[in-house]
């Protein structure tokens, strides 16, 4: 009976020390499973087998690379309805590597897990120098640079999206440089315009020597990537005291204040060897600016651009202007000249009719004589008097005429 007693007791005693292992078994594995991350999303998501009661997501991201701030960013996990958990970085790229935890506090105990996340392919090959400006209101561009360690075959494909929710659409018209090199995209179409617009954008490329590593980046604000035309309807008037400039504001893409507009007034002397500041100008409605005519010469030229205050990326510069004289005033001006040239005619005329008048009575003209001569004699002469004159008196008649003519 005994033995029986004691058979028992370590029954017990086994099962109670196997129920003891297997649940500090269980509470050392990590209640989280499942941890992925969708690198074009940046969404990490993962599961849980037991309940927990506080939970965090973190990313950390190389120190001092481009765009990326040094300290981790922590969210709160969203859930779905399937009971998979979330987290989003949008404003995190992952080209570099990244490393991404999850930490929760499950049955008194926290714990965590981490997925460290690796851009695979050969450094310096992936596509530098990316860029994209939208244009002419509705076109855009994006242009990249091969990496400097980029093999001859390098293969470089675009994709972009306008919100989380899309798919990814690849680039239809690459641009290439000399090389047949893919360097850039056209894009001929962009949707109807919204303020929220944002763009993603991913470059990746492929190559048969190596692995190449793609290029991510933080979404692009659409209203902060327009290039605008440059400034329409550009017009000079004056008054007694000032040159009246005045210009519009380009159409752009997207419903902004005129205030965010930035002007810069190029205003400068041909072939002068000082160059004059540029003027800088916050947009208005109207846009006016005054430049006294004392500091307006008849070589004086201007010229405007504009870009969005908080951007970089300037218009091209409107037609040069040359400011010069008014124009009214280059009309009084030119009929002044026209006058005084007239009546310096004039003049000049009515002296030589009063030279010529003077010298007249001064010098009167000599007659010539014609002598006709029959034989040896000398026939008498006939003087032709100037201005139908009569003969003086006492004179004779002559009976043969003679030709006198003038010379």
């Amino acid at each position: 009976m005994a033995t029986m007693l004691d058979l028992v007791s370590f029954l017990v005693l086994l099962n109670s020390a196997c129920h003891g292992q297997a649940q500090l078994s269980q509470e050392n594995i990590s209640p989280i499973t499942n941890m992925q991350l969708d690198s074009r999303k940046r969404m990490l998501t993962w599961n849980y087998i037991r309940n927990v009661s506080q939970q965090e997501c973190t990313i950390h991201t190389p120190l001092n690379s481009p765009t990326m701030p040094d300290s981790p960013t922590r969210q709160i996990p969203q859930v779905r309805e399937d009971n998979t958990y979330f987290c989003i970085f949008h404003n995190r790229v992952l080209h570099r590597g990244a490393k991404l935890t999850v930490k929760v506090t499950c049955d008194g105990v926290v714990s965590q897990k981490v997925l460290p996340f690796v851009n695979p392919g050969r450094e310096g090959s992936g596509a530098v120098n990316f860029s994209c400006f939208i244009y002419n209101v509705r076109l855009m561009n994006c242009n990249w640079a091969p990496g400097p360690r980029a093999p001859a075959d390098v293969h470089y494909q675009l994709f972009w999206w306008a919100s989380l929710n899309e798919d990814e659409l690849e680039c239809v018209h690459y641009i290439m440089d000399p090389t047949g090199t893919r360097v850039g995209c056209h894009f001929d179409q962009l949707g109807k315009p919204q303020r929220t617009d944002n763009y993603f954008f991913l470059v990746n490329g492929t190559s048969n020597e190596t692995a190449i590593p793609f290029l991510d980046f933080v979404p692009f604000e659409a209203s902060k990537m327009e290039k605008y035309d440059p400034p329409t309807n550009i017009t000079i008037s004056y008054n007694r005291s000032h040159h009246i400039i005045q210009w519009e504001n380009p159409k752009i893409r997207y419903e902004l204040s005129s205030h965010v507009l930035y002007y810069e007034l190029d205003i400068q002397r041909t072939g002068s060897t000082s160059k004059t500041n540029p003027v800088f100008q916050r947009g208005q409605d109207p846009n006016v600016y005054l430049m006294p005519r004392t500091a307006v010469r008849p070589d004086t030229t201007f010229r405007v651009r504009v870009r969005y205050l908080h951007n970089e990326l300037w218009s091209e510069w409107s037609p040069t202007l040359h400011l010069g004289l008014p124009q009214q005033d280059f009309r009084r001006v030119l009929f002044g000249v026209v006058v005084a040239a007239t009546a310096a005619l004039a003049v000049v005329l009515m002296c030589l009719c009063k030279w010529f008048s003077v010298k007249s009575k001064l010098f009167p003209r000599i007659p010539q004589v014609k002598k006709e001569i029959t034989g040896t004699f000398v026939l008498p002469l006939e003087v032709a008097w100037e201005d139908g004159c009569p003969p003086p008196p006492g004179s004779q008649e002559p009976e043969d005429l003679l030709v006198v003519e003038e010379m």
